[in-house]
């Protein structure tokens, strides 16, 4: 985790900690300081109204 950069076009780092249906994990889960998941929320959040990362996915509806 330390060597990868938080960032949202980081496109594979975000996925994963995102679930399958698209929602974001929780903090114990993912074993992230409050920080690094804020964060990583933020970072989610604006991949997604790029559209770089979907909102919901499609395939298992």
């Amino acid at each position: 985790m330390k060597s990868d950069v938080i960032d949202y076009k980081n496109v594979y780092l975000l996925r994963k900690f995102i679930t399958v249906q698209g929602k974001i994990l929780p903090r114990r889960m993912t074993k992230l300081t409050a920080k690094q998941h804020r964060f990583i929320m933020k970072s989610v959040k604006k991949s997604r109204i790029l559209g770089l990362l979907p909102f919901i996915n499609k395939e298992n509806s």
